[in-house]
């Protein structure tokens, strides 16, 4: 998206290198999104965070590039297109510094929203760069190398953010973006032209704030309702209140304001409103169960941070390929179809991750985790065609940016979701499980007469151990089976689907990010 007006005449020279610089950008806010997932086991160590407290450090990122992604374009008409960049690139680089020197949960988080903050519209703006130095014949090959920057982070976060964990620290997850942030902004400074500044350029401050009032107040109460045992806590009803309260003041300010910040023409197109439910659960699926099973593959499999990134970087490749293959078929096959084969892909994958247990063979993790990645891939290009397919082409830059909202919302809330629901369950099952230990249960004897007998305190501890294992294996079980029943409860929407008459001109890449 861009609505600063176009860059001069770039010479064929400096092309190649105003490429390489805005596609670094977008490398380094890509890698961010999943650098940290194989980390978190040690990062939570350092911070002293529980289980569901460490997912904050994702969920924090996702809801701050959430809130600041739609303004980006009101920013670049207004103060310059490459200035606000570097400044973005400059905050992000600081950021991110500041996460590998964070010392405590709250500090860590605080920098985490502050990278997201900064790192939302590296996206969008490097996008808008790009479309104007390539001609409309080119910008097919041009857009396809930013789809596939777009998409490095999921494959190479886990294995770099991995490797780095494993021989380095942590920390250096976060301060690998210092050398490429230099290079990026070094290189912006040098190539990239400035645009024209808009002082006429608005901004609904009201409807922005409102929005984000209720994504704040909204994350807020899911990530913490756990923790503080929901609306028994003061706290958590005020949070609950707040998001009604600037939900309701968003909606009303939308249907009432002469020009709102939420355009609510664009909920008048079918396709588009359907697509809207659908990238959200996408989102819900898809980091929720990167989220679950990094955790998953070092607590309860005992795998190296190495090895954990490894076995999840094929999900990355079958995401890429799937998606080459599927911008072959746009067109040929309707779309409707590839939208249910995703989602059946998708749900496959999870139904057999609920019969996972530690045991569970490397191969299988990675053939798993490939297909899910398919089934990514056959959603992410199909869905955005058909989202936009019947929208009035100026109208498409508001239903980008809302659409890639909802996909963000989608991935913390999802996040979140199964975080909480993982500490609750594993508490719910270790009591179910922990009943049935009683003399009373001749089953149970022929344990205790292994070494679990609780009359000694080393088969007592042995025996909690065990029950809380299991009880943590069928909690994750519970996860992937809602994810799962998720993927195919979307699945009956594709009816409402209009099919289009033609493919239109849609950047698909503008809802990679």
């Amino acid at each position: 998206m861009s609505n600063a007006s176009a860059l001069p005449a770039t010479p064929v020279a400096n092309r190649g290198a105003i490429t390489a610089c805005v596609i670094l950008a977008v490398i380094m806010q890509a890698l961010d999104t999943t650098i940290a997932n194989v980390a978190l086991p040690y990062i939570q160590g350092s911070v002293s965070a529980s289980a569901d407290q460490i997912n904050w450090v994702l969920t924090s990122y996702i809801v701050a590039a959430a809130i600041m992604t739609p303004p980006s374009g009101f920013l670049a008409a207004k103060f310059g297109r490459k200035r606000v960049l570097l400044v973005a690139i400059a905050g992000f680089v600081v950021a991110s510094v500041l996460c590998g020197l964070a010392q405590s949960l709250n500090q860590i988080v605080a920098f985490r929203l502050l990278q997201g903050l900064f790192g939302a519209s590296l996206v969008p703006l490097s996008q808008g760069i790009l479309l104007d130095i390539y001609s409309v014949e080119e910008r097919g090959s041009a857009m396809a190398l930013f789809g596939v920057s777009v998409m490095v982070g999921p494959v190479l976060g886990p294995v770099i953010g991995g490797w780095l964990t494993d021989n380095i620290s942590w920390r250096w997850v976060f301060y690998i973006n210092v050398p490429i942030g230099a290079l990026a902004f070094a290189g912006i400074v040098i190539f990239v032209s400035e645009t024209k500044r808009d002082a006429l350029a608005k901004l609904d401050w009201f409807g922005f704030g409102m929005m984000s009032l209720f994504i704040a107040a909204l994350q807020l109460f899911l990530d913490r309702g756990e923790q503080l045992d929901w609306f028994s806590s003061g706290e958590i009803m005020l949070e609950a209140i707040v998001c009604a309260a600037a939900f309701y003041l968003l909606l009303v300010h939308t249907l009432t304001a002469e020009k709102s910040f939420v355009n609510p023409k664009l909920f008048l197109d079918q396709n588009f409103t359907v697509s809207m439910i659908f990238i959200f659960v996408v989102g819900v699926t898809y980091l929720a169960s990167l989220a679950l099973m990094t955790p998953y593959l070092q607590t309860l499999m005992g795998y190296p941070v190495i090895t954990a990134g490894i076995v999840m970087g094929p999900r990355g490749l079958g995401t890429m390929l799937c998606m080459f293959i599927v911008g072959r078929l746009i067109g040929k096959v309707d779309t409707r179809l590839l939208l249910v084969l995703g989602l059946g892909l998708t749900a496959w994958a999870m139904y057999d991750m609920t019969g996972w247990t530690p045991d569970v063979s490397q191969w299988t993790i990675v053939s798993v985790g490939f297909i899910q990645g398919a089934g990514l891939g056959f959603l992410f290009v199909p869905l955005t065609t058909i989202a936009f397919a019947t929208l009035p082409a100026h109208m498409r830059g508001d239903g980008t940016g809302l659409y890639n909202l909802s996909r963000n919302i989608g991935s913390a809330v999802g996040i979140s979701i199964v975080s909480a629901l993982i500490v609750e369950n594993t508490q719910s099952n270790h009591e179910s499980i922990a009943a049935y230990v009683t003399p009373f249960n001749h089953a149970f004897n022929a344990v205790a007469a292994q070494g679990l007998s609780p009359v000694t305190a080393a088969g007592r501890a042995s025996l909690n151990e065990l029950i809380t294992l299991q009880s943590t294996i069928i909690a994750y079980m519970d996860d992937f089976k809602l994810l799962m029943l998720m993927s195919l409860a979307v699945i009956p929407l594709v009816l409402l689907l209009r099919k289009p008459k033609a493919a239109p001109a849609v950047d698909h890449s503008a809802v990679m990010e």
